[in-house]
């Protein structure tokens, strides 16, 4: 089983800013792109996030006649490929493709996060899902919150997958740890992929991931789904949220977003262009099938992405601060 190693837990927190919004002003420069552009996604192939990035790769490609390659710089939570992203100069030719755990989350989580996500970054958009899947294992025989509660409650160890630490999945795990009295171990996985693929086998007895990558386990016969982080979904309207079925708190509604960001720095007229076209993207064909199956909302504005990093991330970092998790490295 591939993962990453949980360590203890204690109260930690970080303050939020918004992003920078436009890169410098481009001077003398010539027509943008004329070369190949790299989207690096800070997790592995297969998972939503890859597939986000390969979807509006392809669009990009379309739209300019130069190649956007999507290279997967997978590992801790996202800061392997943020940092390349930051290292890499700013002129238009490296962009990345994230979760909001990178931005926001790993603040709190990484002890000495090798990167100013503040400003390091220029956030293009974000792309969020109604709800995720939350799949309990075959094995634990639980088909509702309340029963999993109970297996957890008589169970000498639970696993949590979570697709990297600090994720929502990773807080809803210790906040159900808080508020029913459990053990429930955190197991973080490198992204949906490997962490859905240990449902099937078993390995672990609960998972929270999208709609596309998740389905498939539980139509295999391999897991249940319990409930819903966020709000109902249209193809599951008979499953009940977390706080349909007696959860309490902000944590279980909240949401993450997938989010396209440039290296702080980029020309302006280079971030405009992206901008539009991401907003444009929402109308491709190809584009609209890989939001639609992942039950994810259109890619918003710039401006929309910003002022939504900028009152999201204190809830979220206090939300990590109240659990009491501490850095991981």
């Amino acid at each position: 089983m591939t993962r990453l190693t949980r360590r203890g837990f204690m109260a930690a927190g970080a303050g939020a800013a918004a992003l920078p919004v436009l890169g410098a002003p481009a001077i003398g420069q010539a027509a943008w792109p004329n070369k190949p552009v790299r989207m690096i996604v800070p997790y592995p192939v297969g998972g939503q996030t890859d597939l986000i990035g390969r979807a509006f790769s392809d669009y990009f490609s379309r739209q300019t006649g130069q190649p956007f390659v999507v290279e997967n710089k997978a590992g801790a939570a996202g800061t392997v490929g943020a940092t390349e992203v930051k290292r890499a100069a700013p002129d238009g030719y490296t962009f990345m493709c994230t979760i909001s755990t990178t931005l926001i989350q790993n603040r709190v989580m990484m002890r000495d996060l090798p990167y100013d996500p503040e400003k390091d970054f220029t956030l293009l958009t974000t792309i969020s899902g109604i709800g995720g899947l939350v799949i309990a294992a075959k094995k634990t025989g639980a088909s509702n919150l309340k029963e999993f509660v109970e297996y957890a409650k008589k169970a000498d160890k639970v696993s949590f997958g979570t697709y990297a630490i600090g994720s929502f999945p990773h807080i809803i795990a210790e906040e159900m740890n808080k508020q029913y009295g459990l053990k429930i171990e955190p197991v973080h996985y490198r992204g949906e992929a490997p962490m859905f693929a240990d449902i099937s086998s078993q390995s672990i007895d609960i998972a929270i991931g999208s709609y596309t990558v998740g389905l498939p386990v539980v139509q295999a016969g391999h897991g249940k789904v319990i409930a819903i982080s966020g709000n109902r979904l249209p193809p599951m309207p008979d499953v009940p949220t977390f706080l349909e079925q007696g959860a309490t708190g902000k944590i279980f509604s909240l949401r993450g977003f997938t989010g396209l960001a440039a290296p702080t720095g980029v020309p302006a007229d280079i971030i405009k262009k992206m901008g539009d076209m991401i907003v444009a993207a929402n109308d491709d064909p190809k584009v609209k099938q890989v939001l639609t199956s992942f039950l994810l909302e259109p890619a918003t504005k710039i401006d929309v992405a910003q002022a939504r990093f900028k009152e999201e991330s204190p809830l979220i970092l206090d939300a990590l601060k109240s659990l009491g998790i501490k850095p991981e490295q």
